[in-house]
Formats: structure tokens, sequence, C-alpha cells
């Protein structure tokens, strides 16, 4: 088995049956083995049902596996434990795949010999775009509209690529350990970062990553990622996932818990949000003071935990 596809899925068993079935339209060569994993985790809907039905065609590539522990990393690594590849390719239950994705995953990590590859994610506008939404330019939005373009040639990843369009060596795993569970999405939670976590302990570790602008992906915006209140709770969540992810610095002064270093950005972001008059940059401001608020929730509780 030279590639092994997982796919989390959570309670989306109309959009799994979408993204399933694009992935049986991919063009693989006779000589590329792969087989597609569906991780039900701990769905509610007929994921189940939809699965089975394409397990029962093409029992040969597809295998259905059931994750009672809620929380999409341990539905990844479950499927990281299970897959029987030497490349493990990610993508997520509500896109639809370029017909050469897996091809060219698997050509990217061969040409560069690098120890994985994140491929290029085309956000599709199901609804229009708000006149709000930043996407370039210095006051853009961070990636709540899951968007990864690097360019039309390959080049070294140097940040963080996306879990809705990655791949890495088995090796990977086995050298630098499993998603971490204490991030990434989960029932009532806007807390994610497992897939960038990743890339960015593997990218400190020296190994390299790359960006493939072939391996193609699409990504459907749904109306609710484009309200802003999705996008205050997706940047507080952001806020807590970082200091989750790298702690608060040891020796920090804190003021009731909250460290003393967070309170001129705090204020800062405060008075920008307060008296700009733009519409555009006063959103843009709140939303860095949603970010600011999570990592003062985070490390309020990081440090009640600690006593």
């Amino acid at each position: 088995m030279k590639i092994s596809v997982i796919i989390a899925t959570y309670n989306r068993s109309d959009m799994l049956a979408v993204a399933l079935q694009s992935l049986t339209q991919m063009t693989v060569p006779p000589d590329l083995d792969f087989e597609i994993l569906i991780v039900n985790n701990n769905s509610r809907d007929s994921t189940q049902a939809v699965a089975d039905s394409f397990v029962r065609r093409n029992p040969a590539c597809f295998r259905y596996i059931f994750e009672p522990r809620q929380g999409k990393s341990f539905a990844l690594n479950t499927g990281v434990a299970a897959a029987r590849g030497g490349i493990l390719a990610f993508t997520d239950d509500d896109i639809t795949v370029h017909p050469d994705w897996a091809v060219e995953l698997c050509r990217t990590i061969e040409t560069f010999r690098c120890a994985g590859v994140g491929g290029k994610i085309v956000p599709v506008w199901n609804v229009p775009k708000p006149d709000w939404l930043e996407m370039e330019g210095p006051h853009k939005l961070m990636n709540a509209v899951v968007s990864f373009d690097l360019g039309p040639k390959p080049c070294p990843i140097t940040t963080a690529a996306f879990g809705a369009n990655y791949a890495f060596k088995k090796e990977v795993f086995q050298k630098y350990g499993a998603f971490r569970t204490d991030l990434g999405p989960t029932v009532g939670s806007e807390i994610r970062g497992e897939d960038s976590e990743l890339c960015r302990r593997l990218i400190k570790a020296g190994e390299t990553l790359i960006y493939s602008p072939t391996a193609i992906v699409y990504h459907p915006v749904e109306r609710h990622r484009t309200e802003k209140r999705y996008f205050q709770a997706w940047y507080l969540g952001r806020g807590r996932a970082s200091i989750r992810e790298v702690g608060v610095p040891k020796g920090a002064v804190r003021y009731f818990g909250v460290p003393r270093y967070m309170f001129l950005p705090l204020f800062g972001n405060l008075l920008k949000w307060v008296f700009s008059t733009s519409p555009r940059l006063r959103f843009y401001y709140k939303l860095q003071l949603c970010e600011i608020l999570g990592q003062i929730l985070e490390a309020v509780s990081n440090s009640q935990e600690s006593k």
C-alpha cells in the first residue's frame, strides 16, 4: 500500500458523500496503490450508512473506522494508527479533490525527498463574499475561510500548511508523534490548530515541507463561515490554541493569572477598535482583540490548573 487517504468526519453525511465520490473519480495509475480510511468521530447522523455504501461498492479501497472519543485529533490519530500506506494524505469531509490530487502529492514527496507536502486549497464560494472580508493586503483576515496558495511553483513551506490538504511520510508520525489531542475541533469549541502545530513541529525539527500547486482540493465556503460571529469565535479559539501550543514563557509576571506582556496588545487593539473610523479596520482590530482575549482566557486557565 503506497498511500492512505485519511478523512475524519463528524455529522456531515451529505458533504461526506460528495467528498468520497470525488475521491473515487481520481486519476490513479495502476502502480499507485491506495486506500481511503473514513474515520467516524462519533457522528449522530447517517455517516455510517454513507461510509458503508462506499465500502460495499469498493471494499478493496474503502475502510470504515469508528472513533468514539470526541475530537478531530483523536479521529486523525486513529486513522494514522490504522493506515497501511507509506504516505498518509489528509483532507476534510466537505471538500472535493482534483482528479490528480493523490498522484501529485506522491510525486512531490518523491521528487523533493521531503517529509511532507501541503497542497493548494481553493475556496469555493457558495454564498456572496462579504464586503468586509479582506483576504489580501496588510489587514487581511486569517484563514477562517480556508485557503492556501503559495503561487504557481513548488516551494518550501516555512510556516504551516492546512489539514484540508496535506500529506506526510508515515515515518514522520513514528519519529515525531501524533496529532495533539488538546488541539483541534471538537463539539462546542472553535479551538483548532492541530494541523498547523504538526507542521511547525516538523519545521522546527529541521524537516522539509514542500508546497505543491498541482495537488489541489476545493473547499466550500458555507454561509456560517461568512458571518462575523464565526470569525470572532474562530479568532478567540485561535488565541486559546496558540497558548496551548507554546504555553506562557517561564517566569512571566502575572496579574490575576494574566501574563503582564498581554496587557499592551489588549489595550492597544481595544483603542484601535474604538477609534478606527473605517468599518473594515474596526472589525479587523476587533478580531485582534478576540485573539488576545483567547490567549488571556487560556493563560488564566493554565495558571489555575498549575496550582
